[in-house]
């Protein structure tokens, strides 16, 4: 489904954001990306979803070699792919159900499918009776919730998200990753930048650990942010999801 091998990303400047990273994730896969502030976690998605272009190695996402994708086939790489951001991205005067039906609408559906479309996705996420109202008449926990009915709008195989919690408080993380896990059961290949610790030991079969641009561990949580390994020490250990995005 995602596929790195021996990806490179460097940036004006001679910055390195990742180096040699390689890895698989399988379809159906409920996968975790974790480092400290800097570890290139950002980076790499944004690689996944072709808003960058590595400077060595090669990706496949779906099948698709996302290196050579021509321009004129990058909206279709990304209708296959949910995106869910820290800070939301809603549409301020724009309703919710004017967000969540924003891609429906410029692929040209009609009024009926949107209207389908858009209130079986706000039920999924438990907003439908929020559909009239504007982003910034909810809390921060049903705007991420709007977020995420936005991404899965389309129906995507791949759903990924770049810190989802970081702004809300730990019960309404939970609220959050719940709707995860829910799309994660019906079949779709889940990948979430967090550096939350206890939300990793607690949610994923597997975390993927960077640390200054390199891929370090992969495995499940016990193993990639416990397991020793030669020349790690425990304070580096939990050095490498670090207390920052």
């Amino acid at each position: 489904m995602i596929s790195f091998f021996d990806v490179t990303k460097r940036f004006p400047g001679g910055q390195t954001a990742l180096d040699r990273v390689s890895f698989e994730i399988e379809r159906g896969e409920y996968v975790f990306l974790t480092g400290g502030s800097g570890a290139g976690k950002t980076t790499l998605l944004g690689l996944i979803l072709r808003q960058e272009i590595p400077t060595a190695g090669r990706i496949l996402v779906n099948g698709r070699n996302v290196v050579s994708l021509p321009r004129k086939k990058i909206p279709f790489l990304r209708r296959s792919i949910g995106v869910v951001f820290q800070d939301f991205r809603l549409i301020p005067r724009k309703t919710v159900f004017e967000n969540v039906t924003y891609l429906p609408r410029i692929l040209g559906f009609d009024g009926a499918k949107q209207r389908s479309l858009g209130f079986e996705t706000l039920r999924r996420v438990g907003l439908a009776h929020k559909a009239n109202s504007f982003p910034l008449e909810l809390s921060g926990g049903e705007q991420q919730r709007v977020a995420i009915a936005r991404a899965l709008i389309d129906d995507p195989e791949i759903l990924i998200a770049d810190e989802p919690t970081g702004n809300l408080d730990e019960d309404l993380s939970d609220e959050i990753f719940e709707l995860f896990e829910a799309v994660h059961l019906r079949g779709t290949t889940v990948v979430i930048a967090t550096h939350d610790r206890d939300r990793i030991d607690r949610g994923s079969d597997r975390v993927l650990v960077l640390h200054a641009g390199r891929l370090v561990r992969d495995g499940n949580p016990k193993v990639a942010l416990e397991g020793p390994s030669p020349g790690d020490t425990q304070s580096r250990l939990q050095s490498l999801v670090g207390d920052d995005g």
